[in-house]
């Protein structure tokens, strides 16, 4: 017989897709915000000109991306810390771009990986909002 612990803990267990995907967002946030710090130097390259600060832009997205690694491992700040890293990805597309259209800059990047980070930056988009659980959300009535 179940106990009503038991029972709630069922209930609230992330299915199988969601986990994979929380599991991607938090290791992709993971390398990405320590990168931020040991690369800090290829990182500024990619900041668009024109934007002040590029080696604090770099700094402060990757405590961002490393804060919201905490967030999402916390249950009760999982939702927060999605949201934090959707607007934050939507930030740092930019980036993304200006490489991508100034690939003869980035010699070491071959100009079809750049093209595909464009579309990747959807699939984290959706990573991220699946495994925070930003929607589906099954606690809403009606």
């Amino acid at each position: 017989m179940q106990t009503e612990a038991s029972r709630r803990a069922a209930r609230s267990a992330m299915p199988w897709w969601r986990r994979m995907c929380l599991g991607f967002v938090l290791l992709w946030f993971t390398l990405g915000g320590i990168a931020h710090f040991l690369y800090a130097d290829a990182m500024v390259t990619i900041i668009p000109p024109g934007l002040p600060w590029p080696r604090l832009a770099v700094w402060v997205s990757g405590v961002f991306e490393l804060l919201g690694v905490v967030g999402l491992l916390l249950p009760r700040w999982r939702r927060l810390a999605g949201w934090g890293l959707v607007l934050l990805t939507l930030c740092v597309t930019p980036a993304n771009v200006y490489m991508w259209l100034h690939a003869d800059a980035f010699p070491a990047v071959p100009g079809w990986l750049l093209l595909w980070r464009l579309p990747f930056q959807i699939w984290i988009l959706f990573a991220i909002v699946v495994g925070a659980g930003l929607w589906p959300r099954r606690d809403r009535q009606g």
